[in-house]
């Protein structure tokens, strides 16, 4: 496990001056799946462009999703798994992302390499924080480390950790067109 996610809020007072609304360990945090050691932390999430900075609300303060607010964005901090975590020995098994996203992806089908295939939409900007994980597409796959950062565009992929300690990502996934 790796440490809770610091948030930090800035606001405005009633005067209009900026300060830290919130110093904290991030509040929106849930396990995918049900996986002990998968968690997804909420961190902020917009609802349309250009964003409403008006108010002291916690805009990531709502239900999870995969899929940010239509016309939206949102972003999340996920610290991914080893696969022998998070599969077991069904690394092979058909892809299925019910346990992560529900009806907002859907799975490549049978015969994919890796039973976290999906494929969203929305533009990713994924950024290795963390670890080192694999990113998977349908022809190929390269490795990722800390630092490193993947403009993912509406494309079907899987995240394959295959060391032993989990990796941290941070995602802003942005709302975009079907293909």
């Amino acid at each position: 496990m790796l440490k809770p996610v610091r948030r930090l809020i800035a606001a405005h007072n009633s005067e209009g001056q900026s300060y830290i609304q919130e110093d904290k360990d991030a509040p929106n945090t849930t396990n995918t799946g049900g996986i002990d050691g998968y968690p997804w932390t909420e961190l902020w999430a917009v609802d349309s462009v250009p964003a409403d900075n008006s108010g002291n609300i916690d805009a990531a303060d709502r239900p999870i999703k995969l899929q940010p607010p239509e016309r939206g964005n949102v972003f999340r901090i996920v610290d991914i798994p080893p696969d022998t975590l998070r599969f077991g020995a069904n690394v092979d098994q058909s892809p299925d992302t019910s346990a992560v996203a529900g009806s907002d992806a859907y799975a490549a089908g049978a015969g994919s390499r890796h039973p976290g295939f999906h494929k969203t939409r929305t533009v990713d900007y994924a950024i290795i924080l963390d670890g080192e994980i694999v990113a998977m597409m349908d022809i190929g796959e390269t490795v990722m480390r800390a630092g490193d950062v993947l403009i993912q565009r509406g494309t079907n992929h899987a995240w394959s950790n295959r060391t032993d300690k989990a990796c941290r990502i941070a995602f802003i996934l942005i709302d975009a067109d079907s293909l």
